[in-house]
């Protein structure tokens, strides 16, 4: 069921979207202050090609100054606006029945890309 449910997420948008979030991350790997930011960003590339199956976990480096600060500089330049965008999309897919299994992937996207370091994807 997950491959189907994979399948259609790519066949719907999720293939155009793990493309923008992997371009971008390697626009934020040109300089050395944005790498973190990148590989953030090709987590989520990663996370939107496969999200049927996938959970969102806390890692080993979820405490301390580091992940703090760097969450806090994600928020405050702006990422937030994409949580809420994949918020607004899972309100949007769970309208109908069918799309509540998509709504519930953009929920677990949202809750990544609000505070994405010392989060995993297993």
């Amino acid at each position: 069921m997950k491959t189907l449910g994979n399948l259609l997420w790519l066949v719907l948008g999720g293939l155009i979207v793990a493309i923008i979030y992997f371009l971008v991350g390697l626009l934020f790997c040109i300089t050395i202050i944005g790498i973190p930011f990148g590989l953030q960003l090709f987590k989520f590339a990663s996370f939107a090609l496969w999200p049927f199956g996938s959970k969102v976990v806390d890692g080993k480096s979820t405490t301390g100054c580091l992940p703090l600060a760097f969450n806090v500089l994600w928020i405050v330049t702006g990422w937030w606006e994409i949580a809420a965008v994949h918020a607004i999309f899972g309100v949007l897919c769970c309208i109908t029945i069918i799309g509540i299994p998509f709504g519930r992937q953009h929920f677990k996207m949202a809750w990544l890309s609000l505070m994405p370091f010392g989060k995993e994807i297993k």
